[in-house]
């Protein structure tokens, strides 16, 4: 049977006659299962968003989809075979494409070269010919959309695909992936064919290379590279090289057809583009102002158009969630130990197998913690290899191009870092919106200091890096930490500090009990310093102990209790303190071998060993010090880090 994620709680079990077998994906606008037929065929299912069906605009817009690739020549994209509603909310059944987008096909086995890249750029030329055709412009045509099947590439996803007529042009914001949107389309100008020929030619430079034509940076950058300046082609080699550079022209008339395309890479001659008249749906706007140069060095957008301005503030308003437009509640001190009387979690989780090795996880939606992410380090590649969820519970997905990848709070969010500088040398934290499809990138220090990522916030507003450096040691090479940054999700923007503090140096750092500073491991004694977001020291908490799982998930959700192992374990192994005024609360022993965080107020979760069952465990523990839930069970010749993400209201 095709592989698939399994279905989650709240997921239908079947629409009408066809069985639901489990998740391909979840994007923008709803999840894709994977469906039996009655007749045992496997069909693809693509169900509308539950706060999407009860608008107008966004259900028409999704059964429009079906029409538009109705019209298409079946053989370059996946058929629609039917529609249908359930619980009021629209679904589209399609043919099933074995095989896998050419985006993770790039991010997980490389750049394609040679025989594979020419028929890469053939077929999908001629799927374009094929939808241009029917009279359809795409405008969507990015390497997500392309699913690379056993018989050749597939473009998908209509969702904002338009006919050839009067409604081709933007009366509002333009809609699209900027990376891939051509001058005219960012501009609100009228998109034709060659809008599509334009995002093609930065597809093909991404499957040659890794990164778009114009990079994948922060919106504003990328907007002003496509409307000023000159692509990066990378190492593309001849024919397709020219083909390429001829359709990422600024000016729509010089593009070359997809018809063009494949004639040109097949060998015969194609005369110049502005020699050719596109048909009158598809005529170049008179206006030019797009392609306009500029000697400035300013990094702004030149010439842009009030519909451009409006994408900005928009594209920066789809990033603030609820969450950041509140300041959360400041947890008060404490030096009340915890009620005896606190419920254990009820134990009635459903069975999920992660991808990646014999791991099964154990969840259940009221968890106050969630598994988002992971790492398994693989023996051949010497090298971790990361997967995130796609949403808070939603499927996980592999990013082997990742050092981290950890996801916000409400699940809205990914922050990933790169295992690459950018081409000037920094190292950079991506942040991903997967509501909106829209992401930015920060800088943040420069080769050779790295920044890992620590986590994000209580409230999903910022996510906390460490800032290290390699040097020599007594034993090698070692990372010392010089500081600290913090990226403001709202803003875009990052804050580096430096914190030039050598006692701190072994340690890493976390978010403090508020959420609103920080705070890491100092000195022999192993005490917590707290320091506050513009790196001023403003506290310590001597002789507590070390952190068994360092600074990550140290205080409780409230804030008001913090927990280490037990220094010179002299009382026992786990030692609960108050935050307000560094007193011991309570001390216990547990079989864990290594406490993880807090699972809630009353609750850590630990690793406990099974050598008779040969795997380990992730366990919640009350304090008494008694195992009371399994979380996760995972090999024991499994190499396995686990990230649990709290609920943003925890």
């Amino acid at each position: 049977m095709p592989s698939s994620a399994p279905l989650m709680s709240g997921d239908p079990q079947r629409f009408g006659d066809l069985e639901l077998l489990g998740r391909l994906g979840e994007g923008g606008q709803g999840v894709v299962y994977l469906a039996r037929t009655s007749e045992g065929a496997h069909v693809a299912v693509k169900w509308l968003r539950r706060d999407q069906s009860d608008d107008a605009v966004s259900v028409g817009r999704f059964l429009r989809e079906a029409e538009v690739a109705r019209s298409v020549a079946p053989f370059c994209t996946a058929a629609v075979l039917g529609t249908g509603v359930e619980l009021d909310r629209p679904y589209i059944v399609s043919e099933f494409v074995q095989g896998s987008s050419l985006q993770q096909i790039v991010q997980e086995d490389g750049p394609r070269t040679g025989p594979a890249l020419d028929r890469l750029a053939i077929g999908t030329a001629t799927a374009l010919a094929a939808i241009h055709q029917a009279g359809i412009v795409h405008r969507d045509f990015k390497p997500a959309n392309v699913i690379v099947g056993p018989d050749g590439p597939r473009v998908i996803d209509f969702g904002i695909a338009r006919a050839l007529d009067a409604t081709s042009t933007f009366s509002d914001t333009p809609v699209g992936t900027p990376a891939y949107m051509s001058p005219e389309q960012i501009m609100g100008h009228t998109v034709g064919p060659a809008s599509d020929m334009f995002a093609w030619a930065g597809m093909m430079v991404f499957a040659s290379s890794g990164r778009a034509p114009f990079s994948n940076d922060a919106l504003q950058p990328v907007i002003n590279r496509v409307l000023n300046c000159p692509p990066d082609l990378g190492l593309l080699e001849e024919p397709l090289r020219e083909v390429v550079q001829r359709c990422l022209s600024k000016d729509p008339a010089q593009r070359l057809t997809a018809e063009q395309v494949i004639k040109r890479l097949l060998g015969y001659p194609v005369p110049d583009s502005s020699l050719l008249l596109w048909g009158a749906k598809e005529a170049a706007p008179t206006d030019r102002s797009h392609v306009k140069r500029t000697k400035s060095r300013r990094p702004v957008v030149i010439g842009v158009t009030a519909a451009v301005a409006l994408m900005l503030v928009l594209a920066g308003a789809a990033v603030l969630s609820p969450a950041l437009r509140n300041n959360p509640p400041k947890a008060g001190p404490t030096t009340a130990a915890p009620k005896e009387t606190a419920q254990a979690p009820r134990p009635a989780p459903s069975k999920i197998t992660l991808p990646g090795g014999a791991i099964t996880l154990y969840e259940q939606p009221s968890d106050p913690i969630t598994l988002t992410a992971y790492e398994i380090y693989n023996k051949n590649l010497d090298d971790d290899v990361d997967y995130a969820r796609q949403s808070r519970h939603g499927p996980f997905e592999k990013y082997p191009g990742n050092w981290e990848s950890m996801v916000s709070p409400d699940g809205r969010y990914l922050a990933g870092r790169s295992q690459y500088y950018t081409s000037d040398d920094y190292d950079s934290v991506l942040i991903t919106d997967r509501r909106s499809g829209s992401s930015f990138r920060v800088k943040t220090v420069r080769e050779p200091l790295v920044s890992p990522i620590r986590g994000w916030s209580k409230d999903g507003s910022k996510v906390l890096l460490d800032i290290e450096k390699k040097v020599k040691g007594k034993k090698g090479a070692d990372w010392i930490t010089l500081g600290f940054a913090i990226v403001d999700v709202a803003g875009a923007k990052v804050s580096v500090v430096d914190v030039p503090d050598t006692s701190i140096q072994a340690g890493s750092f976390g978010w403090d009990g508020d959420g609103q500073g920080v705070v890491i491991v100092y000195g022999d004694d192993q005490g917590l310093r707290l320091f506050d977001a513009s790196g001023k020291r403003t506290r310590d908490i001597p002789g507590v102990g070390s952190p068994a799982a360092g600074t990550r998930r140290v205080f409780s959700p409230s804030g008001k209790m913090f927990v280490t192992d037990c220094p010179r374990k002299a009382d026992g192994d786990h030692c609960i303190w108050d935050t307000a005024t560094g007193r011991r609360i309570r001390t216990f022993s547990s079989d864990c071998d290594k406490v993880l965080g807090w699972y809630d107020e009353a609750h850590l979760y630990c690793w406990e060993l099974d050598n008779h069952a040969s795997r380990s465990e992730v366990r919640v523990v009350a304090f008494d010090g008694k195992l009371v839930r399994k979380l996760l069970e995972v090999p024991e010749e499994l190499d396995f880090t686990p990230y649990f993400t709290p609920s943003a209201s925890s």
